[in-house]
């Protein structure tokens, strides 16, 4: 079997996505990682893709290809909180944090869901520890279902799409605002900024 890990280098170098992935399967699996823009011929040889932080949108062709043998791994509790910043609109609309592995589809997160969980974050983390606490909890999510999403093993169940969620970058509040300290500002602080300067009371 040959899997093609969709990632960012920024992403795979800090938590070490590949070399986990790659330490849980079998010998005789291969795993190759891509983190750059790909069409249809370059996944062909491949059985199964994990899309884990991916920067670019995957094209129909590919998607309609794998059919239930490519998946995403998002940091939201779908359905709540598609698209950008899921760790940031979680906080600031009061939604459930967690984690989510779906089947891709051409709708951004919007395929049917595999496997997640609720992950409770403390409003004493800052933006950047509660973003690494999810990455953490996706990478463990998905280490320890690898043989049963690799094999098929799964009941995949749709998303209820009538109360989802969904943001892009250009949604984001001003960041200067809600993060004088950057993505270090704490939890609290962030939501304690956004109610007093975008919550009309």
């Amino acid at each position: 079997m040959k899997i093609l890990l969709l990632t960012n280098k920024l992403l795979n170098d800090k938590f070490c996505i590949e070399k986990l992935i790659r330490d849980k399967l079998d010998k005789n699996i291969l795993l190759h990682v891509n983190e750059n823009k790909i069409k249809l011929d370059e996944t062909i040889d491949y059985d199964f893709i994990i899309s884990f932080g991916y920067r670019f949108i995957v094209k129909k062709d590919i998607i309609e290809h794998f059919g239930k043998k490519i998946i995403n791994c998002h940091i939201s509790y779908l359905p709540y909180n598609r698209g950008s910043d899921p760790n940031l609109w979680s906080l600031l609309t009061d939604t459930p944090s967690g984690v989510t592995i779906h089947l891709l589809t051409e709708g951004l997160d919007e395929g049917d869901i595999i496997y997640q969980k609720i992950i409770k974050i403390s409003d004493e983390e800052t933006m950047t520890s509660s973003y690494e606490i999810l990455i953490k909890s996706i990478t463990e999510l998905l280490l320890n279902n690898i043989d049963n999403l690799l094999y098929g093993n799964f009941t995949p169940i749709p998303q209820n799409h009538s109360n989802h969620t969904s943001f892009k970058l250009k949604d984001r509040p001003d960041f200067k605002i809600i993060c004088p300290d950057s993505w270090n500002t704490k939890r609290k602080e962030v939501k304690r900024l956004y109610i007093e300067n975008y919550i009309k009371i």
